[in-house]
C-alpha cells in the first residue's frame, strides 16, 4: 500500500488513471503531510462552518461546535464562499517539455491546478480556470459548487499544449475582463519578456487582485546537465540546433539564474508572491504557499 505522503511526488501521480483522482489524492497527502515538519500547526478543517469574526450575526453561531472545541463557529451555507481564485494556466508548447524521467510542465502545471480546485471548493472558497497560449483557449469563471470540480477536472484532463507563447499578451486580456477582484494563481514557465509579464502581472495588482506566480521549469532547464553531444528542438518553431552543452553550460546557468532572478527580484518589489518549482518538486510546495497566502488575505 502506498503512502498518502507518496502522492506528493509528480511521477507517482501521472500513473494515476484520472485527474479527479490524482486531485483528490494530492490534497489528502497534503494534509496528511501539514501535520508534519515544516508544517506542524498549520491545519485545514473541512466542514461546513468557519471561525467566528468580529461583525457576524450571532444567531448563525454553532453553539453545539462550541460546546465540543471551546470556539466560536459560523454554519456556512452552501451559497457562502470566502474567495474568489482565478488558475491561469499556461498551455502554449514550450510547456510541453519534459526531460529524461520527469513529467511535462504542463502536465506538472495541470496537477497543481487540479489539486488546489479540489482544495479550494472544498474549503467553500470559488475557483475559475483560463488556459491560454496565443489567445484565452478555456475561461471557467469562479464557482464554489462540488460539481464544478468535475467540469474544470474535464478540461485540465482533456487540454494539450499548443500554439506559441504569449503570456504577457494573454494576461493582459484575462486581466482587463475580469469582472471580480480576488486570487490570481498563474502557473507557466515564463518564457516571454519579463518587463512584458510583470507589466502584466502588475495590471492585475492594479485592479486590487492578490497574485500568485508559480514558475515551473523542468530541472534540465535549470542545471542545463546535458550529454556531450545533444540536439535541441524548440518546441514552439520546430527549429533544430546540434551543439556540445558543456561548452556554453556555464553561461547558460548564469543567463538562467538572471532570468529567474529578475522575476524573483520584480515580483517582490510589487508585492507578488513567486514561487519557484521545477517538475521533480512534490506538490506540497505549492499547495503550501496558496494556503499560507490565503491565511494571510483573511
Amino acid at each position: 500500500m502506498i503512502e498518502p505522503l507518496k502522492y506528493l511526488q509528480p511521477t507517482v501521480v501521472a500513473q494515476l488513471a484520472n485527474m479527479e483522482l490524482r486531485a483528490r489524492l494530492v490534497v489528502e497527502g497534503f494534509i496528511t503531510g501539514l501535520h508534519k515538519s515544516p508544517y506542524h500547526g498549520f491545519s485545514v478543517e473541512f466542514t461546513e462552518h468557519r471561525q467566528y469574526m468580529p461583525g457576524d450575526e450571532i444567531k448563525h453561531i454553532d453553539w453545539k461546535a462550541y460546546g465540543k472545541t471551546d470556539r466560536f463557529y459560523i454554519k456556512q451555507f452552501e451559497e457562502e464562499t470566502n474567495l474568489k481564485s482565478y488558475l491561469l494556466v499556461d498551455a502554449s508548447k514550450s510547456m510541453a517539455y519534459a526531460s529524461e524521467g520527469t513529467i511535462s510542465k504542463f502536465q506538472y502545471a495541470c496537477y497543481i491546478a487540479a489539486a488546489l480546485t479540489y482544495l479550494m471548493i472544498e474549503q467553500r472558497d470559488a475557483v475559475g480556470l483560463t488556459l491560454y497560449d496565443q489567445t484565452t483557449r478555456v475561461s471557467l469563471p469562479p464557482r464554489a459548487t462540488k460539481s464544478y470540480i468535475k467540469e474544470i477536472l474535464r478540461e485540465l484532463e482533456h487540454a494539450r499544449p499548443a500554439q506559441k507563447t504569449e503570456t504577457a499578451a494573454s494576461l493582459h486580456i484575462i486581466a482587463e475582463q475580469m469582472k471580480r477582484r480576488g486570487l490570481v494563481i498563474v502557473l507557466s514557465d515564463l518564457f516571454d519578456n519579463p518587463a512584458s509579464v510583470m507589466n502584466a502581472l502588475k495590471h492585475f495588482r492594479h485592479k486590487g487582485n492578490e497574485v500568485i506566480v508559480m514558475h515551473i521549469l523542468d530541472p534540465f532547464e535549470r542545471s542545463f546537465a546535458f550529454g556531450t553531444d545533444a540536439v535541441f528542438h524548440d518546441l514552439e518553431t520546430d527549429e533544430k540546433i546540434t551543439t556540445q552543452p558543456w561548452h556554453i553550460q556555464q553561461a547558460y546557468r548564469q543567463s538562467m539564474q538572471d532570468f529567474i532572478e529578475q522575476y524573483r527580484r520584480q515580483c517582490r518589489d510589487n508585492t507578488i508572491e513567486y514561487v519557484l518549482l521545477d517538475t521533480g518538486t512534490s506538490f506540497d510546495k505549492a499547495l503550501f504557499e496558496y494556503l499560507h497566502k490565503r491565511q494571510r488575505i483573511h
